[in-house]
Order: structure tokens, then sequence, then C-alpha cells
């Protein structure tokens, strides 16, 4: 990231231009959320139900993967604990908010007296992402203070955590078995507007002082350290803010499927959505967006040939597993040969701006 260092110090020297930044940032959003919400409504009004079903998996995957950027692509530190956040926001609202008579199924001896209480989906929402945000907040602390590796590992150890929890406490969490019941009350339309949200929230806080210090940081910890920026408090906010985004994707997953299990926040998630963040490329937003929409079609196509298919009148073999090896191969060529991903280092609008100036001279 050449000239951040540079870039923190302009914009400590003139904070009068941060309002304008502030609407170029707001713009350059909008912009990036602008073929996600075409897709989405293109879907809504002429997908058959079975392609909307799979839009709404895509988008829950877009807001994770853009979730996972706000704390890798600012920081530059890998993040294996992210699905354990999803988990936590989905497990949170499968509690909260499932009808009693579901959890006289399910959950019969529940403690805390969570078998006999039934909260409003709003309000089940709130106190799961209350719940993130305090399990990310301590998490952040110990993170925060760490870098490189060290930190990739405790973040991986708060997976296997929360996924142990989420196995062995079955008489809340019901172990391996599908916790059924929660109330589908979120369809498209609201994945879809939280999907543009959170994507001008995480170019909000990549464009913001903030961030740009985070990414300072990371670039030179000595030099950003004699600006005196506090590196750990950065950490610290991007990891919660991550936290939050992915706690989100949970809840809005938890609503539409209406079942969950353990399996699904664990590792196949983490390896999915991190090759949509590599092939996208991690250091921009737009990168997340792409790889998400190239990686969930690609995926599809993939999964539609696993079982086998016919070609010129020949059936060919079943291919079951192939898309765990697709993922691991773009996750290897990725970082081989394109470790800036798809996008680069460059932002939809910029990119934009970029050619419509060539195009001018």
């Amino acid at each position: 990231m050449p000239g951040t260092i540079e870039n923190v110090a302009t914009l400590t020297a003139a904070p009068a231009r941060s309002a304008g930044k502030l609407q170029r940032s707001l713009l350059g959003g909008l912009v990036t959320a602008l073929p996600v919400l075409v897709i989405g409504l293109l879907i809504l009004n002429f997908a058959p139900n079975y392609y909307t079903f799979l839009a709404l998996g895509a988008f829950v995957n877009l807001i994770v993967v853009v979730g996972l950027q706000v704390f890798m692509g600012n920081s530059n530190i890998a993040n294996l604990g992210h699905s354990a956040f999803v988990g936590v926001g989905a497990y949170g609202v499968a509690i909260l908010a499932t009808p009693m008579a579901m959890k006289k199924l399910s959950i019969p001896n529940a403690p805390f007296g969570f078998a006999t209480l039934q909260l409003d989906p709003v309000t089940a929402a709130i106190i799961a992402l209350l719940a993130v945000g305090i399990i990310a907040a301590v998490s952040g602390k110990v993170i925060s203070r760490l870098s490189g590796v060290a930190a990739t590992i405790v973040s991986l150890a708060l997976l296997i955590i929360v996924h142990s929890v989420f196995l062995n406490w079955t008489n809340l969490f019901k172990g391996n078995q599908a916790f059924f019941g929660i109330p589908k009350v979120v369809g498209l339309p609201w994945v879809l507007a939280f999907s543009v949200v959170v994507i001008v929230l995480a170019r909000l806080f990549k464009d913001s002082r903030w961030g740009l210090q985070l990414r300072a940081s990371a670039q030179s910890p000595q030099a950003a350290a004699a600006l005196g920026i506090d590196a750990p408090k950065l950490k610290l906010m991007s990891w919660v803010l991550s936290a939050l985004i992915c706690g989100l994707a949970g809840i809005l997953y938890a609503y539409f499927a209406g079942t969950i299990s353990p399996k699904l926040f664990y590792f196949q998630m983490i390896f999915m959505t991190l090759a949509m963040l590599i092939l996208g490329g991690m250091a921009t937003v737009t990168g997340a967006v792409t790889g998400v929409i190239v990686l969930s079609i690609g995926l599809e196509f993939i999964r539609s040939i696993e079982s086998g298919v016919t070609i010129a009148g020949v059936q060919l073999p079943q291919l079951l597993g192939l898309s765990g090896v697709a993922l691991g191969v773009v996750i290897v060529l990725c970082m081989a040969f394109r470790p800036s991903g798809i996008c680069g280092r460059h932002e939809l609008d910029e990119l934009l701006a970029r050619f419509f100036r060539r195009d001018a001279k």
C-alpha cells in the first residue's frame, strides 16, 4: 500500500477535507453496491423460487465476506474465526425468537428459562448482536495485541471454542442436531437491503481516518507509532465491526432458512468465504463483492455437474467433492499468481473514473 503513511500525515494535517471525503466514500460505496442491487432486483422480479433461495444464500455470504474484509483488508491479518460470529448471531435469534411450542420439542430442558422465553424477531436480533459484540470485544482485546500468525491462531482458537460449545451444550444448542422452528421473517428484499447497507458501511470505514491509520500501521508499524497511531485500538475497532457484520449475516440466515446446525458455521464456511475474498481481492470492498459474485456462480455450475452430466450422449461419472477441490484451487492459484485478486487495490468507482478519464483523452 504505497503512500499510506504519507496519506495519514496529510489527513492529520487537513481535517477540513473530511466532509468531502465522506461524500466521496458514500458515493463510492453506493457505486460498489449498485451491481448487487441490480442482480438482486432482477432475481426478485424475474427468477424462479429456486434461484431466489440461492440468491438469499449468496447475499448472506456477501455480508460475511464484506465483514471479513473490514478486518482482513485493513489490518492485513488473516481471520479464521469469523464464522463463529455468524453462528452466534444465528443461534442467538434461534434461542430467543423460536416459538415456545417449538422449543418444547427442540430444547425442552434449556437453562436460564430460555425454554419458556419468546421474543419478537427484532428484539431477539438486537440481543443476539449485543452478544456478538461482547464476545468480539473480549476476544478482540487479545487479538488486537497480536499480529501475523499469532493473531490468526487465536482467531482459529475462537472458532474451535464456539463450535465446541455448540456441539456439547446440547440442552441449549442441540449439538449436531438441527435447530428447527425459527420464524421465517426475512426474505430477499431485506437481505438485499442489508447487503447494500453493509457494503456502504465497509467502504466508509475503509476510507475513514481509522481505516487509513489501521492500514498504515499494518504497512509500517514503526512509522505509524511515530505518528501516534494506536494500532491495538484500531484493530479492536475493526475486529468488533467485522464481527457485528458477520453476526448480522447469521441472524438473516436463521430468519430466512428457519433451520440451522453447527456444521454450517465451521470450516466449510471459513474456506468458502476466504476463497471469495482472496479471489476478488481483500484490499477493497469491491474485491469482496466481486469474489462473491464470481465464485457463487462458479460453485453453482460445479455443483450442477458433481452428480454426473451427459455430454454428447456420454454419461460422465459423479464428481462428488469437486466444489471443495475448486475452493482449494482458487485459494492456491490466487495466492501464487494474483495475490491482490481480480480487483487489485482499486474500488469500482476509482476504476470507472480512470476509465472515463482515459476515454476522454
